[in-house]
């Protein structure tokens, strides 16, 4: 069955408007144009179309889904169990803020204790979380499950003032590394004190620091577009770079 944009905007609720500006940008492209000039759809183009709302509820920018959806070895089973794997993480962080909700009320409700540190737990487990999903594989790959590990474990003990200070740490950081990248110069105090701030922001969730491990993270920043795009998104263009630098300098 062919749909013509009004009814495929009624079968989706996605608006005429809105289907016409995925034609112009090639995000949802009809099948065909008729001699009449009606774009019709067909069922290849319905599940397209499926695809970019479930990419679209889950946050994704159109131009990143459009890059997923036009890869070459796009499969849309593997990407719904992607999702499905996705939105189940998701619905599990959902449930386990709302239990810190309600065990947050129930303590201001004087029905149970609830000190500072476990306040803040469940924030400190999702960052390291997020932090695994994203680059769990490749510092494996480097340092070894046992290093993996024991930073873990010292990142779950980390008390409330050290993770709080080790965010701070980490905004100065940035800021500093910010300024140096509009005149990059080694040595310098501005470099000096960057190197001296980024060891002590690795010390926060190391087991045990070495001058090794430190370079190795260095060449990362820059081999690793993934940290590359953090530190350039945050710090300003060529950051990564004039980070990886520093550090080989004075470590």
């Amino acid at each position: 069955m062919a749909y013509t944009v009004k009814q495929l905007a009624d079968l989706s609720g996605v608006s005429p408007r809105t289907l016409r500006y995925y034609d112009e940008i090639g995000l949802l492209k009809p099948a065909e144009i008729n001699l009449a000039g009606y774009r019709l759809y067909q069922q290849r183009e319905v599940d397209r179309l499926q695809q970019i709302l479930v990419y679209r509820s889950m946050g994704l920018p159109l131009k990143e889904i459009q890059q997923i959806l036009d890869q070459p070895e796009f499969n849309i089973e593997t990407a719904l169990y992607k999702q499905q794997k996705q939105l189940l993480k998701k619905r599990q962080e959902i449930n386990e803020l709302l239990l810190l909700v309600d065990q947050t009320l129930a303590h201001y409700e004087g029905e149970q204790e609830m000190n500072n540190e476990e306040k803040f737990k469940l924030f400190k487990q999702q960052a390291w979380q997020e932090n695994e999903a994203e680059y769990g594989e490749e510092i494996r790959e480097k340092y070894g499950e046992e290093t993996v590990k024991q930073a873990a474990d010292k990142w779950s003990d980390m008390s409330q003032s050290d993770f709080q200070a080790r965010e701070e740490l980490e905004q100065e950081l940035l800021m500093k590394l910010k300024k140096y990248g509009q005149a990059p110069a080694l040595p310098s105090d501005l470099a000096e004190q960057i190197y001296a701030l980024h060891k002590k922001w690795l010390q926060y969730s190391w087991q045990k620091y070495s001058v090794q491990a430190h370079r190795g993270v260095a060449e990362m920043y820059v081999l690793d577009e993934r940290f590359t795009e953090y530190y350039e998104l945050r710090a300003g263009k060529n950051a990564a770079h004039c980070l990886r630098d520093i550090i080989q300098f004075y470590a």
